[in-house]
């Protein structure tokens, strides 16, 4: 069973920068693409970015220009760099992954990391 571990988070100020590991048990290698979620409280859960394979990524417009999503398959992690972070980026952050392209579903989540940025 593959398993999937978020680090990162933080309590940060506006402005601040943060980078949100996702540590895969196995090779990521597997995996057709990795994603990161995010939860604000009472809030549906959003994509915020996801990378595939071949290293092409999306970002959410509400990221893009300051969050960078990136791959180390050496270390088996995907990581997130949020920089200039808002207040509006409050949330809990997921990692997922899917092996395959063809499902909407993402077969693996991670349990999350809590990103608190102040104003």
């Amino acid at each position: 069973q593959v398993q999937l571990v978020e680090s990162g988070g933080s309590l940060v100020q506006s402005g601040g920068s943060l980078r949100l590991s996702c540590a895969a048990s196995g090779s990521i290698s597997r995996f057709y693409s990795v994603a990161w979620y995010r939860q604000p409280a009472g809030k549906e859960r959003e994509l915020v970015a996801h990378i595939v394979n071949v290293g092409i990524a999306y970002y959410a417009d509400s990221v893009k220009g300051r969050f960078s999503i990136s791959r180390d398959t050496a270390k088996n992690t995907v990581y997130l760099q949020m920089n200039s972070l808002k207040p509006e980026d409050t949330a809990v952050y997921y990692c997922a992954a899917k092996e395959t392209g063809d499902r909407m579903y993402w077969d693996y989540w991670g349990r999350g990391t809590q990103v608190t940025v102040s104003s």
